[in-house]
């Protein structure tokens, strides 16, 4: 996929929950409807895919780490991601990530559900990712 350039506008929305699932490796294997509609992209566009398709070039690499030492160890991850659209655009979303463990509590894949963020939470956010952005 050719590379997505940000546009410094934002994409709202509201109501429902985005829902994806990956593997283990952060491939995308299920998108709901809603996350097709907010991402842009079709269905069949994003299976298969990378879940970091959405990165937007301001987020920390830092967060994304403390995301994935956290499921990998088991546990929920709750954060806030500002994500990349297809068409460029931005949008904040309040992310919970939890593990999908088998019938022998191994780790099998990652379900995740997101809503649209608040001002509030988008504010106090941002500065802190612009501090650790410019010390990375």
């Amino acid at each position: 996929m050719s590379k997505i350039i940000p546009i410094n506008e934002e994409y709202f929305f509201d109501g429902n929950v985005i829902i994806s699932q990956t593997d283990l490796k952060g491939v995308i294997t299920y998108a709901n409807k809603l996350f097709c509609s907010v991402s842009g992209y079709k269905a069949q566009e994003l299976i298969g895919q990378p879940h970091n398709i959405l990165r937007h070039p301001d987020m920390p690499r830092a967060v994304f780490a403390k995301m994935w030492e956290t499921i990998q160890g088991g546990q929920a991850w709750n954060g806030l991601v500002k994500n990349l659209r297809k068409d460029g655009l931005y949008y904040w979303v309040e992310t919970e990530i939890l593990p999908i463990k088998n019938d022998d509590n191994e780790i099998t894949g990652y379900i995740a559900a997101r809503k649209a963020a608040s001002r509030k939470n988008i504010q106090e956010t941002e500065d802190t990712y612009k501090k650790m952005l410019e010390s990375e």
